[in-house]
C-alpha cells in the first residue's frame, strides 16, 4: 500500500486491498472513497469488499467512480460534498491514484492558489500540469485557443525582463514581445544593502513599473499559473491563456521565510531584520543606528541565493557605522553561514578577511538558521561540520540580520520546465530549456551554475536577446554566456572589494586594475547627497537609473 498524503485532511493512493483497512484505521484514517469503478481490472477486489472491511475496522466509505481519463466537472463536485460530510483525515484511491489527485485538484480550484494546487500533488508524486488549464479555469474545460498571442512572451519585469526586453527590442524593433508580471512598483533591490547602510532612502530604490516597460513591449499584469510548453501557452491567474511562439522565463526566485521557524512571527520587530525586504532595510539602519552594546548576528542560509555578498555587506556597513560612532567595543559581532567559506572565490577572501580583522567578528562557519524566539530574542542554528555529528545550538542577540533560505518561485518548481531541484532546466551557454526548443531562461530562476546577481542578469539579456533573433531568422544560436558575475561588497563607506567571476570561480575582472583591484579594497571619492559611495557602486547605480529613465535603451549590451 502505497499512501501519498496531499494535506492534513487527503491522502490519495493506487488500488487498496481489503487488508489494508486495518493499518489505514491503526494510522487514524476515519474513511476511504473509491474513484475506480468495479471491473476495470481482473485482480481489483470490488467497492463491496472494501466498504465491508471499512466497516469492520471502524470507517466509513463512499462510492464515487470514475471512468479513466474521463474526469467530468460533476465527478468534482461529487468530491467536493464527500469531503466536507466525511470524517477526516480520509484516503481516496483508483488505480494509481491519479484520478483521485485529479479530483481533489478540481474541487479546490476555487479555494486555493493554482501553484499551491499543483505543489501539493507533486510533493504527493502526481503531476497535475496536463489539467492546470482546467485547474486554472475553476474545473471548466478550456478552449484550445488562447486569449492573446505574441512572438515571445517574457515572464518577469524584474532586471532580468526588462533587459531582455530592451535587448530585444533594441535588436528587432518591429517584434511582437509580451511582458508578463502583476508587480506595479519595480524595485532597483542592490540598493536595499544601502537602504539598510543609512546611505539611501528606500524610496529611492523604486519605481512604478509602467515607466519601464520598454517602448512597443505590451504588459500584461497578472500572475503566471502554470506553464503548457507542449502547446506554447501560458496559463494565467484569471483562467487567461497567453499563446507565445517563443517563452522567456525570468521571474526571479522566491524568499522563503517560513523555512525558518518563528521568522515570520517576529521580522520587523524584536531586534530581527532583513535587507532582502523592501520594508525591513529602513528597520536594519533603525536597529544599527540604536545599538550602543549586546551582540549582533548576520545569517546566510544555504546556496543559491540572490547577491550572495549582501548578507556580508549588511555587516560591514553595520560594523562602519559602529566603528566610526565609537560603539565597536561593545559590540559581538557573529557572521553565521551554512556554508564553510567566507566568500566562493578564495581570490577575494583575503581583502575581505582585513575587515572581518577590523571589525573584530567572529566568522562561525556550517551555522544554518532554522529557528527564531523573537520575544526571547534566542536564535537556533543548525551546525553541520565535515566528519562531525550535526548539532543545535542557540545564540543570544540584541539585533540579527537574517538573509532568508530562497528557492524559485512555487509555479517554477512545479512545473514542466523545472529540474529535480525546481529550476529552469537550461544550457548554461545558450540559456535555452534543454527539452523545450522556444523556451530560454535567465537571472535567478535558472539552473546554470552561476552566481545569481543583477550583473549576471545583465550579461544573460544580450545572450538569449542575440539567439531569440538568430533562432526566428532560422540560424543556430551565435551567443553564449560565461557565467559572468560579480559583486561589489562594501566593506566600508567609500571602500569596496569588487568580486568579478565566471563559471567555476574563476576570476573574470572588466575593469582596469589602475581603477579597482578586486583583490584588495579600494577607496574612491563619490558622492551622493554628501555621502561617500564607491564609484562602482554609484555607476552600477547610474546605470540602474538610466534603464529605469530610458528602459528602451540597451543596457544589457553596454
Amino acid at each position: 500500500m502505497n499512501v501519498n498524503r496531499i494535506d492534513d485532511r487527503l491522502a490519495v493512493s493506487p488500488q487498496i486491498a481489503p487488508d489494508d483497512l486495518a493499518t489505514l484505521a491503526a494510522e487514524g484514517y476515519r474513511a476511504v472513497i473509491c474513484n475506480r469503478p468495479d471491473g476495470e481490472s481482473a485482480d481489483q477486489p470490488s467497492f463491496e469488499e472494501i466498504e465491508r472491511a471499512s466497516r469492520e475496522n471502524g470507517l466509513e466509505a463512499r462510492y464515487l467512480p470514475v471512468a479513466s481519463g474521463l474526469v467530468r466537472d460533476e465527478d468534482a463536485e461529487e468530491f467536493t460534498g464527500a469531503m466536507r460530510t466525511l470524517p477526516g483525515p480520509v484516503l481516496a484511491y483508483c488505480r494509481s491514484g491519479t484520478r483521485s489527485a485529479t479530483l481533489w485538484a478540481l474541487s479546490e480550484a476555487k479555494r486555493r492558489p493554482l501553484a499551491e494546487i499543483l505543489g501539493k500533488t507533486k510533493a504527493a508524486g502526481y503531476d497535475m500540469s496536463g489539467v492546470a488549464r482546467r485547474v486554472a479555469n475553476g474545473g471548466k474545460t478550456p478552449t484550445d485557443t488562447g486569449d492573446a498571442h505574441y512572438k515571445v512572451v517574457i515572464v518577469g519585469a524584474g532586471a532580468a525582463g526588462i533587459a531582455v526586453a530592451a535587448s530585444l527590442k533594441a535588436r528587432k524593433s518591429d517584434l511582437e514581445i509580451a511582458i508578463i508580471d502583476p508587480a506595479e512598483i519595480h524595485y532597483y533591490q542592490p540598493g536595499w544593502t544601502m537602504v539598510g547602510g543609512g546611505i539611501f532612502e528606500a524610496q529611492e530604490t523604486a519605481k512604478t513599473m509602467g515607466i519601464l516597460i520598454p517602448k512597443g513591449v505590451t504588459w500584461i499584469k497578472a500572475a503566471v499559473a502554470a506553464f503548457e510548453p507542449q502547446n506554447n501557452a501560458v496559463i494565467l491567474d484569471g483562467c487567461r491563456v497567453v499563446k507565445y511562439d517563443r517563452l522567456v522565463v525570468c521571474p526571479g526566485l522566491k524568499l522563503d521565510w517560513g523555512k525558518v521557524e518563528g521568522l515570520v512571527e517576529t521580522l520587523g520587530r524584536n531586534g530581527v531584520t532583513s535587507n532582502y525586504r523592501y520594508d525591513l532595510a529602513p528597520y536594519t539602519w533603525q536597529l544599527v543606528q540604536e545599538m550602543r552594546g549586546g551582540t549582533a548576528i548576520f545569517t546566510q542560509p544555504p546556496m543559491p541565493i540572490k547577491c550572495a555578498g549582501a548578507p556580508q555587506k549588511a555587516m560591514y556597513l553595520s560594523a562602519d557605522h559602529w566603528h566610526r560612532s565609537g560603539r565597536l567595543k561593545n559590540i559581538d559581532i557573529h557572521f553565521c553561514n551554512a556554508g564553510g567559506v567566507l566568500f566562493g572565490v578564495k581570490d577575494y577572501v583575503p581583502a575581505l578577511m582585513e575587515y572581518v580583522k577590523k571589525y573584530d567578528a567572529k566568522l562561525d562557519f556550517f551555522h544554518n538558521l532554522v529557528a527564531v524566539d523573537g520575544p526571547a530574542r534566542k536564535a537556533t542554528f543548525e551546525v553541520k561540520e565535515p566528519e562531525k555529528e550535526p548539532r543545535r545550538v542557540e545564540m543570544a542577540f540584541d539585533m540579527m540580520h537574517v538573509c532568508p533560505p530562497q528557492t524559485a518561485p512555487d509555479f517554477i518548481r512545479v512545473s514542466p520546465l523545472a529540474d529535480q531541484a525546481g529550476w529552469v532546466d537550461v544550457d548554461q551557454a545558450t540559456l535555452r530549456h534543454k527539452r523545450f526548443d522556444n523556451i530560454w531562461a535567465l537571472g535567478d530562476v535558472m539552473n546554470a551554475p552561476n552566481a545569481k546577481t543583477a550583473a549576471a542578469a545583465r550579461k544573460q539579456a544580450p545572450t538569449v536577446a542575440e539567439n531569440i533573433v538568430a533562432d526566428i531568422a532560422g540560424r543556430s544560436a551565435v551567443a553564449q554566456y560565461d557565467g559572468y558575475g560579480s559583486c561589489p561588497l562594501t566593506v566600508e563607506r567609500g571602500k569596496i572589494v569588487l568580486a568579478e567571476f565566471g563559471y567555476g570561480g574563476v576570476v573574470k575582472p572588466t575593469f582596469p586594475s589602475f581603477l579597482i583591484d578586486g583583490t584588495r579594497p579600494s577607496r574612491a571619492a563619490w558622492f551622493l547627497k554628501e555621502k561617500m559611495l564607491p564609484p562602482i557602486y554609484w555607476q552600477a547605480m547610474l546605470k540602474g537609473r538610466e534603464w529605469m529613465a530610458k528602459p528602451e535603451l540597451d543596457v544589457a549590451a553596454e
